[in-house]
């Protein structure tokens, strides 16, 4: 992986802060999927889908940038466990951004349920028809859901402690591209 400057790259800020509305919004949506039995939930479904293979999409292609572009250092003088623990966070981030997505799609797959995308495009289903396989990542795709929800509140928290107590430009180097001072 290449070496970034001091700053992400402004298509590596494009996608942090597109996709990062976009997963907020996808949670917010399925928690409102299987909260609800009303004809809102098949709406939101409609709605979940497409935006389940967007953001899988979105995702490889952030990781492609991520290789080709590189991330800014870390601060020198942050400590050994928390730049250990912004690459775990990292890597975490990026394996539920993959993971989620196809297991939703292999769920609806395993379930016989067709995954519909704007235009009417049906996808081919990625598992076997079965309903003990459909049960179990159904159960998954919750689970990592609120794994997801709580890694997203944790880098959210360590953007805030870079900008509001070390304002180390950390924050900056993602919200504005500015350089780290």
């Amino acid at each position: 992986m290449k070496q970034a400057g001091q700053h992400f790259s402004a298509l590596q800020r494009a996608l942090h802060w597109s996709m990062a509305v976009l997963i907020v919004a996808m949670l917010f949506v399925g928690v409102g999927m299987v909260a609800t039995v009303s004809r809102l939930h098949t709406s939101l479904l409609m709605l979940h889908r497409p935006l389940g293979i967007a953001l899988l999409a979105l995702v490889l292609v952030r990781l492609c940038v991520r290789l080709v572009r590189g991330a800014p250092p870390l601060p020198g003088d942050l400590p050994a466990w928390q730049r250990m623990g912004a690459h775990a966070s990292h890597l975490a981030l990026y394996a539920l951004m993959i993971a989620m997505p196809l297991i939703g799609w292999s769920m609806l797959s395993a379930g016989g349920y067709p995954v519909v995308l704007f235009g009417g495009v049906h996808l081919p289903p990625i598992a076997p028809h079965s309903v003990v396989l459909y049960t179990w990542l159904r159960s998954a795709h919750t689970w990592l859901a609120m794994v997801l929800f709580a890694t997203v509140l944790l880098h959210l928290a360590a953007a805030l402690f870079h900008a509001l107590i070390r304002r180390d430009g950390v924050l900056a180097s993602m919200a504005r591209g500015e350089a780290r001072g």
